[in-house]
């Protein structure tokens, strides 16, 4: 990842679209604070519209950029997902589903009012996120087809249509757990 971040980071702060290791799996990855890069990605990626994206923050303060304050609860079990080495998937593979019902951010939540997002424990990644701020992170692959696991499959998928390629090599990951976090802390899995 460590290849040319600046570069990254500049395509990402003007609106571009970039394919990149994320810390799971191989994203299509835009600014999630600007809808045109937004949309821009749904169409790359012919991604259902009414399918919200996960967001990657690079810091758990990152959720009051979406108008998110969480609860005592909230916090205690956010902490047990992203911050506990002990945690079964590792800590930050975990992305979590929390109530948005901000109607400016309706090209992020899509209606559903509701975001997922995850906070990354590589230093890398969080620290590029740290400089571009929050990114929305599907899957870099169109819709109901396979993940793509390299740049090369990438390429097939998405060609010029995307600003910057970021190769990290085979990447067999899998896609991160779901779960949603109610107000009082209890959790629905939803992606295992």
């Amino acid at each position: 990842m460590k290849q040319n971040i600046a570069n990254t980071i500049e395509i990402l702060k003007k609106g571009g679209i970039v394919v990149m290791p994320t810390d799971t799996i191989y994203g299509i990855v835009a600014s999630a604070l600007d809808s045109l890069a937004v949309d821009n990605v749904y169409e790359i990626r012919k991604r259902a519209p009414e399918k919200p994206c996960i967001i990657l923050i690079g810091d758990i303060e990152d959720l009051k950029k979406f108008g998110i304050i969480l609860s005592e609860e909230q916090k205690t079990a956010v902490k047990k997902y992203w911050f506990t080495q002990s945690s079964v998937e590792g800590p930050g593979s975990v992305s979590v589903i929390l109530y948005c019902p901000e109607e400016k951010f309706t090209y992020l939540h899509r209606g559903t009012n509701t975001l997922a997002f995850r906070l990354p424990q590589n230093a890398d990644l969080q620290q590029l996120l740290k400089e571009t701020g929050p990114l929305i992170a599907p899957s870099a692959n169109t819709e109901g087809m396979s993940p793509a696991k390299n740049i090369a499959e990438a390429k097939k998928y998405f060609g010029e249509q995307v600003d910057l390629y970021v190769d990290g090599g085979e990447i067999t990951g899998k896609a991160s757990k779901i779960i949603e976090l109610h107000k009082d802390g209890s959790v629905s899995i939803l992606r295992g």
